[in-house]
C-alpha cells in the first residue's frame, strides 16, 4: 500500500512543472507550445536578407578576398581587441 503511494507521488512530483504566480504578473504570463510550434515560431522571425546587385558583388569581392588572405596566413589569433595595436 505504501508502496504504491510512494509511486503516485513520485509520478504527480515528477509531471509538475511550478510557477510562482508573482513571476507570472511579473513576465506578464507564461505560454507553453510543442517544441516544434516553438522552432517554427523563432525561425520565422528573424528575417532573411538577400544581397542583389551592386552589394551582392561588393559582399562577394569581399569574401574572396578574405578568403585568400587566410589562406596566404595573413590572418592572425586575437585574445583581445587590445592585441590589434
Amino acid at each position: 500500500m505504501f508502496a504504491g503511494k510512494l509511486k503516485q507521488w513520485y509520478i504527480t512530483i515528477m509531471n509538475t512543472v511550478i510557477i510562482s504566480k508573482s513571476k507570472i504578473k511579473k513576465e506578464g504570463g507564461v505560454v507553453v507550445l510543442p517544441i516544434e510550434e516553438y522552432k517554427r515560431l523563432t525561425e520565422g522571425s528573424v528575417p532573411t536578407y538577400y544581397l542583389t546587385g551592386k552589394a551582392s558583388s561588393k559582399a562577394d569581392r569581399l569574401v574572396s578576398k578574405s578568403i585568400r588572405e587566410y589562406e596566404a596566413g595573413k590572418c592572425r589569433t586575437i585574445k583581445s581587441l587590445a592585441d590589434l595595436d
